[in-house]
C-alpha cells in the first residue's frame, strides 16, 4: 500500500480513544511507517496540543514523514468550480489542498470527514 496521509479528523479521534476509527489498522500503519502528514494538517492539530502542553504528542506528529504541499492554485480553482457545478457548495479550500496533495503524491487518504467521501466521486483517489 502507498503512504497514507492521515487527516486531522483521524488524529483527533485517535487521541480521544474513539471507537469511530479502527485503532488496530491505525497502529499497523504507524508500525509499518506508512503514515504521513503535511503542514496543513499539522497547523490544524498543533496549536491545541501546544496550548495543552502536550509536547510529546507534538514531537510525535512532527516526527512523521511530512509530505510537502505544492499548491497549484489554478487546479484548486478548477476543483472548486467543479464542486459548485456538482452542487458541493460547502467544501473548504483546505480540503481541496489536501486532495491536491494526495493526488500529486499518489497517497491514500485516511479520513472520516464526509467531504472527502463526497469528493472521492469527483476526484479519483483512494480513501481508507
Amino acid at each position: 500500500m502507498s503512504r497514507v496521509l492521515v487527516d486531522s479528523s483521524i488524529w483527533i479521534e485517535y487521541f480521544r480513544g474513539s471507537k469511530s476509527i479502527n485503532v488496530s489498522t491505525f497502529n499497523e500503519l504507524l508500525d509499518n511507517n506508512q503514515l504521513c502528514i503535511n503542514d496543513l494538517i499539522l497547523s490544524e492539530l498543533l496549536p491545541s496540543l501546544l496550548h495543552k502542553k502536550e509536547y510529546d504528542v507534538v514531537e510525535l506528529l512532527k516526527s512523521i514523514h511530512n509530505i510537502p504541499i505544492i499548491i497549484d492554485w489554478d487546479e484548486i480553482i478548477d476543483f472548486q468550480a467543479k464542486n459548485i457545478k456538482t452542487g458541493y457548495n460547502n467544501i473548504g479550500i483546505p480540503d481541496l489542498i489536501i486532495i491536491q496533495n494526495v493526488l500529486q503524491n499518489n497517497l491514500v487518504l485516511y479520513s472520516i470527514d464526509k467531504h472527502f467521501t463526497l469528493l472521492q466521486k469527483l476526484y479519483k483517489y483512494q480513501l481508507l
